[in-house]
């Protein structure tokens, strides 16, 4: 069960990525997380409440605090990746950062893993390498992308890390308090660094459809992470570039050099693997 939720949270964190991404190419990253994020409280809220009722404390809202610090900030720079550069490129190298902190943290609380999750360690590496490298007239990511990329990584997988080590009897709350604290920062931060200015055909159904799904991933990975090793549901969490790269090239015809798409294959290559270990 809880492999099957952390795949679902993947799906959907890979399809709310893409819309979200085409929203912040729009009109800027931060614009559509002051939409996206408030809907996704709205909606996260009447589950953990009705649906799925978990136990509120002083712990659970100590990590969701943190949570939702670190969510804030990880949104941001994921966006602002999306927004500069491919999101075949972009998303991948987030998700082998993002899977590494969680694999790290379940280790050192005793977690084991097999051969083959270190096998996916040294894959990852080399996506990394791979991915970054630029052929000819294809798809090229600036060395800003990659390091909001890579940014967006680091704090994705703290994110997942305290999600992961939430109360177990928490339900969704820590996903819940977490996302009205990071809408609350976003909303603060736009208000002090956007200038006042009119924007015309806002992407207002991307995001918020965006924001939602983004949200009910977050959800669902608590789940996932409830019901098992952390070190294995966040790097099958992790496998969320293949909705991503898959909407990319059906949607926006996104192309790229081969070196990039072994990079890419590797990327999800990896994470696989680490979930099999």
């Amino acid at each position: 069960m809880a492999a099957l939720l952390a795949l679902i949270s993947s799906i959907t964190w890979g399809s709310a990525d893409f819309l979200g991404g085409i929203a912040a190419r729009r009109v800027g990253a931060l614009r559509v997380l002051t939409v996206s994020y408030p809907a996704g409280v709205v909606v996260l809220i009447p589950i953990a409440i009705w649906l799925l009722p978990g136990q509120l404390s002083g712990d659970v809202a100590l990590w969701a605090i943190a949570g939702g610090a670190v969510g804030a900030v990880a949104m941001v720079l994921l966006y602002g990746a999306l927004a500069r550069g491919p999101m075949g490129i972009v998303s991948p190298l987030t998700a082998v950062m993002s899977a590494a902190i969680p694999v790290a943290v379940g280790l050192a609380l005793g977690e084991s893993l097999g051969w083959i999750a270190f096998v996916g360690m040294a894959l990852a590496a080399v996506a990394v390498i791979l991915v970054s490298r630029e052929r000819g007239e294809h798809l090229r990511a600036s060395p800003l992308a990659l390091g909001l990329a890579l940014g967006s990584g680091v704090a994705i997988g703290l994110y997942l890390t305290v999600l992961g080590l939430a109360p177990a009897d928490s339900g969704i709350w820590t996903a819940t308090i977490a996302r009205a604290v990071s809408s609350a920062l976003v909303v603060g931060v736009a208000l002090v660094w956007l200038r006042p200015r009119t924007v015309t055909h806002f992407p207002w159904l991307l995001a918020l459809v965006a924001g939602s799904l983004d949200a009910l991933a977050n959800g669902v990975f608590q789940l996932a992470a409830q019901r098992g090793d952390l070190a294995v549901v966040a790097v099958i969490g992790s496998l969320y570039p293949a909705a991503t790269v898959i909407l990319a090239r059906l949607i926006l015809k996104e192309r790229m050099s081969g070196i990039q798409a072994t990079g890419v294959a590797l990327a999800l290559a990896a994470a696989a693997a680490l979930s099999l270990g």
